[in-house]
């Protein structure tokens, strides 16, 4: 085959079929897309500047409001103009680049939050040993591990991706470089490329899951030994917001991901990857905002600081 015949360049299908409805996905993205941004500025800010947030527990909120923050820039900025634009192609190079640190950023969150998960059983299950098992240096460890790992795994994804001939059709029918949409495109048999990436797919999101699980099984054991009613509710209290972040972004990306491409149904898959891309980044400074006493009084005491600054200058 020539090399003349190969795609040079992919094009993003989005959301162009809803014709004019596009401008009011623009501002309604747009919108959603600020917030996020602001949302996970504030909450690794008011984890820097307020020292009584350097715990742990913050510390990997602040790695994963760091994460979802890049996570987003990788493929909202791109969907945002392609809203508005006729010319939706995107490079060969760029496409796999894309698809790289999404796959990257998304796999590290799936890590940060198994490792949240730990933290909660190590304060809640091992109080005596919690500032041993996770000192600075163990949480330090624990974070660049979640990040290298993330991204090694991308890797692999994408060349999986990418190592494949793509010599027919160029419309992606998504509004971005994932795995199904693109490798559906592949002119070569995909089987055992998809079943690694499944493979993959498991570890990434079946095994931190199940250990996210079995921790809460030993915390709500040793919840339920508390005596006292308030004593329960505090503990309960410090994983509500870990817990509703996990339901969420496990649950849509295991529908997506965990089955072949052959099941990918557009509609139905779009819909829930905006859930993933948008909505759980979204979510995660919501959740830890408004569910959060510590946060929404650290939040208090930065906003009062910085109304006495501007007062006394």
């Amino acid at each position: 085959m020539a090399n003349s015949s190969f795609v040079t360049e992919f094009l993003l299908l989005g959301f162009s079929s809803l014709g004019e409805l596009q401008l009011v996905l623009f501002v309604a993205f747009l919108s959603l897309y600020l917030i996020i941004l602001s949302g996970n500025i504030t909450i690794i800010s008011v984890i820097h500047l307020d020292r009584s947030l350097h715990t742990p527990m913050y510390f990997f909120l602040g790695v994963l409001s760091t994460s979802e923050i890049f996570y987003t820039i990788v493929i909202l900025p791109k969907m945002l103009i392609n809203l508005l634009s006729v010319l939706r192609t995107l490079s060969f190079m760029s496409c796999a680049t894309q698809m790289f640190f999404f796959l990257g950023f998304a796999v590290t969150n799936c890590l940060l939050l198994g490792v949240m998960g730990y933290d909660r059983y190590a304060a809640i299950c091992q109080p005596l040993h919690y500032p041993i098992l996770m000192s600075w240096r163990v949480c330090g460890q624990l974070a660049a591990t979640c990040v290298v790992s993330g991204f090694l795994i991308s890797l692999v994804g994408t060349t999986l991706v990418f190592s494949l001939p793509f010599c027919g059709s160029n419309k992606v029918n998504h509004y971005f470089c994932d795995i199904s949409p693109v490798i559906r495109l592949a002119c070569a048999e995909t089987y055992i490329n998809e079943l690694v990436i499944f493979i993959c797919g498991v570890l990434v999101l079946v095994v931190p899951l199940l250990f996210i699980c079995i921790s809460y099984g030993f915390i709500v054991h040793t919840i339920m030994k508390i005596p006292s009613a308030e004593g329960k509710r505090k503990a309960f209290s410090t994983c509500a917001s870990h817990l509703i972040v996990v339901i969420v972004h496990y649950g849509c990306a295991s529908f997506v991901y965990l089955r072949p491409s052959a099941k990918y149904t557009t509609g139905k898959d779009r819909l829930v990857t905006v859930t993933y891309t948008i909505i759980t980044p979204l979510l995660n400074p919501m959740v830890y905002s408004l569910r959060n006493k510590d946060v929404q009084l650290a939040i208090r005491k930065v906003i009062g600081k910085t109304g006495f600054s501007s007062k006394t200058l």
